[in-house]
């Protein structure tokens, strides 16, 4: 199982994504903190109703996004939204605040007791839509997270990230990326596609695995079609536009199609289950 259920509580997990609504202080915020943990909240519950086996947090309406540098008032909301979160539910929980949030996200999973965080720059560096991500975030991350006592919070380290160029490390492999990921001390690695509902190639996915004795997780443009595919490879899928009504990725959750992705996510896990029997593992 590579590690997933220490993560996610179970082998081939779904995890599906609330997408926080805008904070105070950003360009598309029109409601109280109050709302937005409700709203964050609710979405939660109906997605552990679902059949999702852990929950993530993550400020995607803060758009335009900022790189690093967040004032106070992100992880202070970002704060009471996981401990609204957490009031509904004990499912795994994971913090993700973009852009480049990485210190942020560590100290608000350690304030409300969640078990993993979600790093863009871990290794290496890229062009993103935010502009340059120029510095490689594992030293000062795994540091910072010793001092504040938050080792129990797993790293999980996004591989040539979404919604970036990466001709900076042209000449670097996905493979080698997930070794650089892996020597530094990720606790899992991210494959995802080019963006948002982007599906991850199937062939990008097999890499990591072969590469890599860590968990390996897709984290964009997963569909109860192409589960079974993503998940023949790797251990968890994060799931957030499909979830949304007409996968739309601004629109609530839609109850239906979260069951239709867990159900989907429950075959290919009873299908590894069942390969494994067969070759005696």
């Amino acid at each position: 199982m590579h590690g997933s259920a220490s993560i996610f509580g179970c082998d081939k997990a779904f995890v599906g994504m609330v997408h926080v609504g805008a904070l105070p202080g950003t360009p598309f915020n029109e409601t109280t903190i109050e709302m937005i943990a409700a709203q964050a909240a609710a979405e939660a519950e109906a997605l552990v109703e679902a059949g999702a086996d852990a929950v993530m947090i993550e400020n995607m309406h803060d758009r335009p996004y900022v790189w690093g540098g967040h004032g106070p008032e992100v992880a202070a909301c970002m704060t009471r939204v996981g401990l609204e979160v957490r009031r509904v539910t004990d499912a795994p929980l994971g913090v993700q605040v973009l852009a480049g949030g990485h210190r942020e996200a560590l100290a608000v999973a350690l304030a409300v007791g969640a078990d993993f965080v979600r790093v863009e720059n871990f290794v290496f560096a890229q062009v993103a839509d935010e502009g340059l991500t120029g510095e490689a975030v594992a030293g000062e991350l795994l540091r910072y997270r010793r001092s504040i006592g938050a080792e129990h919070v797993k790293v999980l380290a996004d591989l040539k990230k979404k919604h970036a160029s990466h001709a900076l490390t042209g000449d670097v492999s996905l493979a080698e990326t997930v070794h650089g990921a892996e020597f530094f001390g990720a606790d899992g690695v991210i494959v995802t596609g080019t963006r948002t509902g982007s599906a991850a190639l199937a062939t990008d996915v097999e890499a990591a695995r072969r590469s890599s004795h860590l968990p390996v997780v897709v984290g964009s443009g997963v569909t109860p079609e192409n589960a079974p595919a993503m998940l023949a490879h790797a251990d968890a899928v994060i799931v957030g536009s499909w979830l949304k009504a007409d996968g739309v990725w601004t629109n609530a959750v839609d109850g239906e199609r979260a069951r239709r992705m867990a159900e989907a996510v429950r075959a290919a896990r009873g299908g590894s289950v069942a390969r494994e029997a067969r070759s005696g593992g």
